[in-house]
């Protein structure tokens, strides 16, 4: 079970697990959202770029961030929405074979009592195997009270 409003604290640190990127991981985000921008999908192509190799989708590196998040166990049964994702930054890129992990840390809480809980605003970092930060941002997630 996950943790209840009133057990988040500002300043309250989580690591997630680490997970490696895959050229399967970009062509199947590619497939389902569409997006084939050859930058991610084109080896050779994608050598005549600044990066000189393939990058994944900044949107994976999030999305994969929230799944990273989520198998932490912090919100299972507890969270009530995603609400928000905010200042978010693609700092560096994310490359075939790099493992990443996210750094979560809680930032401000506050009281809705009309929906049972409250907002909770966790700052991120994603980071590669090199301990460098590739995304930053906030999200804003509404968490449930403890039961009486």
């Amino acid at each position: 079970m996950g943790l209840y409003f009133e057990e988040f604290t500002i300043g309250q640190k989580i690591v997630t697990e680490k997970r490696t990127i895959t050229e399967a991981d970009i062509l199947e985000f590619a497939r389902l959202s569409g997006d084939d921008n050859r930058i991610h999908t084109d080896p050779e192509f994608s050598k005549t770029t600044p990066f000189g190799r393939q990058i994944a989708h900044g949107l994976l590196g999030l999305s994969i961030a929230s799944g990273l998040a989520w198998q932490t166990g912090l919100m299972d049964g507890t969270v009530i929405a995603f609400r928000e994702v905010k200042e978010w930054k693609f700092v560096k890129p994310v490359f075939i074979g790099d493992t990443i992990h996210a750094e979560l840390e809680t930032a401000e809480t506050k009281a809705l009592p009309r929906i049972g809980g409250g907002s909770v605003t966790i700052g991120i970092e994603v980071k590669n195997q090199n301990d460098e930060v590739c995304h930053r941002g906030t999200w804003v997630v509404l968490i449930m009270s403890k039961p009486s």
